[in-house]
Formats: structure tokens, sequence, C-alpha cells
């Protein structure tokens, strides 16, 4: 394959874990994502820890941090906080969403997709996905409105972002507010428009397996509007405006950035859009080996829109193809194996509109399967992968 050509084929590790022709498995994330950062991790960790001013969180680091996403994004503020959850849960806080409300929200994802509006006091109302984006189908949003509906909130899947133009559209025909769950698509692009400002605010994660991941846990809020950003700054720090020490203006949470990841992320933010890179040619890679195969859904063909946080096709035998990529060294994941509203914690709130079947997200909790497609992957890794899949795929039809 040609994928090694550009900046980012030097990432590509040819040996050590994960290289099946050496015998080893090929790792779904990379176990050795940070070595070439190490000895800067370590100087940093020492330079923080001992420094002068013991200023551990929000500090100098986080500001530069935070103007660095900025400016990259062209946005009015970003806002560094504790995880991406935290960054759902402050946007939703921010815009004044509590109980008595609804959120129109995805059936197949994340936890927090459902947790981050329960926890505001409102309730999620749970809408079907499209078949193949894997994303929140905005026609079937626009039916489940009411009058007690106050946000829209689809999420990038995988590769792919959500039909944002289509829901900018609907929100803005409703008068609602547009939360992006845009926690694993950051660097996507879609209409010239980066993944986390189509809405009213947007959130990014870095736990360490996103695409912009560090060793910790955290996230932001990105958004064009600075008020905004301004009460989501307030709310992750107790309710306080960050000049006025002790001055609670509101009720808040701790969702605080860590100084130490803030000066890690500002030193690898350079190497992101080649890494980036790497990522979507091997993507496009697999996309063209399993175009013509039966029994396998790759995500839809294109650059507009994508993300490369993981790469997930739909298999009619996802279990059959599972066994056989394990059986040829090479991990892979399954998500989410059942859909939110079927899950304890959320039932009850999806009892609040009965009678709701989730087709395609139940198709997708059954039939979706997650390949590595880390930049770390070297090409013969990437072919071992793509043959893989088509073995399994010619071997079924016969």
């Amino acid at each position: 394959m040609t994928t090694t050509s550009g900046p980012a084929a030097s990432t590509a590790g040819a040996t050590g874990p994960g290289t099946a022709a050496g015998g080893g498995r090929i790792a779904f994330f990379p176990p050795d994502l940070f070595q070439d950062d190490r000895d800067t991790l370590l100087r940093l960790l020492y330079e923080i820890g001992t420094g002068q001013d013991q200023k551990f969180i929000l500090g100098e680091h986080t500001r530069r941090f935070e103007d660095a996403l900025r400016r990259r994004l062209d946005a009015a503020d970003v806002v560094a906080c504790s995880s991406g959850t935290s960054a759902l849960h402050l946007v939703l806080t921010a815009f004044g969403i509590g109980p008595g409300d609804e959120v129109v929200v995805p059936a197949f994802g994340c936890a927090p997709l459902a947790a981050a509006v329960l926890h505001t006091g409102a309730v999620p109302v749970f809408g079907d996905i499209d078949p193949l984006t894997l994303t929140l189908d905005p026609a079937g949003a626009q039916d489940l409105i009411t009058p007690r509906t106050r946000a829209l909130m689809p999420a990038h899947m995988f590769s792919v972002m959500a039909d944002m133009p289509r829901f900018t559209a609907l929100a803005a025909a409703h008068d609602l507010r547009l939360v992006e769950d845009s926690a694993v698509a950051q660097g996507a692009v879609l209409d010239g428009r980066p993944a986390g400002l189509w809405g009213d605010a947007g959130v990014y994660s870095f736990v360490q397996v996103k695409s912009f991941g560090m060793p910790g846990e955290g996230g932001a809020v990105v958004t064009r509007d600075a008020e905004t950003g301004r009460r989501a700054r307030m709310l992750r720090n107790h309710g306080q405006d960050g000049t006025h020490r002790g001055l609670h203006h509101t009720i808040g949470v701790n969702s605080r950035f860590d100084e130490i990841q803030a000066a890690f992320q500002l030193h690898r933010l350079p190497g992101l859009t080649a890494r980036l890179e790497r990522r979507a040619r091997i993507a496009a890679h697999y996309t063209e080996r399993f175009a013509d195969l039966p029994g396998i859904t790759p995500p839809p063909p294109g650059t507009d829109g994508r993300c490369y946080y993981v790469y997930t096709l739909l298999a009619d035998d996802r279990d059959a193809l599972r066994e056989d990529l394990t059986a040829a060294g090479v991990d892979t994941h399954v998500y989410y194996p059942r859909i939110l509203p079927d899950q304890a914690a959320f039932a009850p709130a999806a009892a609040h509109r009965p009678g709701a079947a989730w087709p395609h997200a139940r198709r997708a909790a059954r039939h979706h399967l997650s390949l590595p497609v880390h930049h770390r992957l070297d090409d013969a890794q990437v072919e071992h992968i793509a043959d893989a899949v088509r073995a399994h795929a010619l071997r079924t039809r016969r």
C-alpha cells in the first residue's frame, strides 16, 4: 500500500508488540503511544512538580493550551476541563437545561450522551440512527421534538461526523440549542467547518484512546459564543470567575485541567495534523479494500466530515469475523453491544417515550466491529488487517 508517503510515515512503528508478521499481536490501541515523548513528559513532571509557584491546575500552561486550540479552530473560546463527559455537563448547565426539559440524543453511543442530560435533571429522548453513518438521524430527531425539547445533541460516531448542516437547520427552525458531541472528532472538518463549531457548543475528549489523547483524563468545551465560554469557564471551577478567588457566582463543579497534561498536550499539538493524516490514509485504504466484500459494510467513503478515532465496519456475522481476526493476531473492539435505552441506568428515561424500537441502533449494536487505525501501525500491519478481513468475507461467501 502507499500509506507511508508524507510526514506521518515516520510515526509508524515497524517492530515490537503488535507486528503480526513477527508473531506478535496487532494492538487495537498502541502500547507505545507516548514512547517518543517519554523524556518530555518526565521533564515536565519534574519541572512543574518542583516549580516555585506550585501551580498544578488552571495555570499558565492551561491558558496557553486553551489559546492554542482556540487559534487553531478560530473559535471564540476553548475551556479545558476534566473530561469530555464533564464538558457535556458544563455545556448543558451553561444553557440552563434542567428539570422539565428534554434533550434529543442518539440511542446508539456512549453512556455520557444520556448521563450528562440526566445529571442536569432533564430527560434524554432517544432517537434512532442513520444505518450507514451510525449517527443520529435528523429526520427521526425532528419527530421527537415536543414543547419540552430544549436541545438536540447529535454525536459524531467512530469514523463519521453527524449531518450537522441538517441539525443546524433543524435547531434553528425550532429555536433549540444544538450541542455537538464531538468528543471523538477532533481534527475532523465538514464543509470547511471544524467539528465542535457547528452547534452552540461542542466538546472534545483527550482521554488516551482519542485522536488527541493524553496519558490521563481531560476534555474541552469549544464554542463560537464568548458568553457560553464564560459560563462554562465559571462552572468548571466551583462557580468562580477565575479572577476573584473565593467569590462564587453560581453553583459549579470541580472540572479543572491539569497543568502537566496541558504542557504535554502543547508539546504534542504540532504533530496532530500528521498523525491524523496517517490515520486518514489507513482508513481510506481499508474502505477501498472492503468496498466489494460480501457481508461487510465499511463506513461511507470520502474525506469530508470524517473522523479517524477508530475505524468501524458492519459485519453480517460480527462475532465470526472477530474470532477470525483474533486468530490472525488482530485485536478488535465492540464499543456498544447494547443500546442506551436497554441499559438499566437509562431504561427509566427510555420509558418516558413508550413504543420506540430503534431498529437501526439495535442492528448497529449487533453488527459493528472496530479495527485498529492508529498512527503507529506500519504498512505491513495495515495490509495484514485488510487481508484478514477479506479472507474472512471471501471464505464465508463460499
